[in-house]
């Protein structure tokens, strides 16, 4: 009975270190993409305000800010000039 407890208590623990050691990685990639949002870079853009009506209205059915809309939008732009 004490071996058994003994296993138990081994396996346990070999659990839990794998657990941090999950945790160590998770908190790894989660700074990694920090630090990749942290790089983007910044630009100036004037809208005429019926545009950036509709680009919120948009947004805002996407559940997006109005800088991820307008960030998405140009990335599907991008994506379907390299397509070509």
């Amino acid at each position: 009975m004490a071996d058994d407890l003994n296993k138990k208590e081994e396996q346990l623990q070999q659990r839990l270190e794998k657990l941090k050691s999950m945790e160590e990685e998770i908190k790894k990639k989660e700074k990694a993409i920090k630090d990749k949002e942290k790089a983007k870079k910044q630009m100036i853009l004037r809208l005429s305000p019926g545009l950036w009506e509709e680009i919120a209205a948009w947004a805002e059915d996407d559940f997006r800010s109005i800088n991820g809309q307008v960030e998405f939008l140009l990335s599907e732009c991008v994506r379907n000039r390299i397509k070509r």
